[in-house]
């Protein structure tokens, strides 16, 4: 009975990258403020009990998690993602698009960070070492549970304790 309530804004997970302090953000958040969270992966991933934790395992392959995260969500959802081509997907689509450092992709950052993200994929390809990203701090969860605060922030309140059952 954990079906998601699709009147009420979501939050979707691009899970197989994303870090695991930042799920255990996600899973406190989802039973605080009664909003449905669904990890999208490639592989099982393990969810805590709870009416508002879903994890959804897609067949392998190029873009498959983030093909059935984009058909999914709604105008309005989150997404949690590193995967800038997907958050353009998501922002195109209605919907708001956040980094697992707490960095909010918008329509006015994405044609830079696409441009970036080719230009580096183009480094690699001609064989240059780009080096990976920076390791994750105290201060990057930080950001990510703050951007999330705002948005949850601006979702309608739910009826009751039961979250409108």
């Amino acid at each position: 009975m954990n079906t998601p309530d699709t009147a009420h804004p979501q939050i979707w997970v691009d899970a197989d990258a994303c870090p695991g302090v930042i799920k255990e953000i996600l899973f406190r958040a989802a039973e605080r403020a009664q909003v449905h969270v669904t990890l999208v992966a490639n592989q099982w991933i393990r969810v805590p009990a709870s009416r508002y934790l879903r994890a959804l395992q897609v067949q392998g392959g190029f873009d498959v998690a983030d093909s059935e995260i984009v058909e999914r969500m709604r105008a309005g959802d989150l997404v949690v993602t590193q995967d800038i081509p997907l958050a353009a997907r998501v922002i195109e689509k209605g919907g708001v698009a956040v980094n697992p450092r707490g960095e909010r992709y918008s329509p006015e950052n994405m044609a830079e960070r696409l441009s970036m993200r080719n230009f580096m994929e183009e480094l690699r390809g001609a064989g240059v070492q780009t080096g990976g990203p920076p390791a994750f701090h105290a201060r990057d969860r930080q950001a990510f549970a703050n951007q999330l605060d705002r948005w949850l922030a601006q979702l309608p309140k739910r009826g009751g304790a039961s979250g409108g059952v």
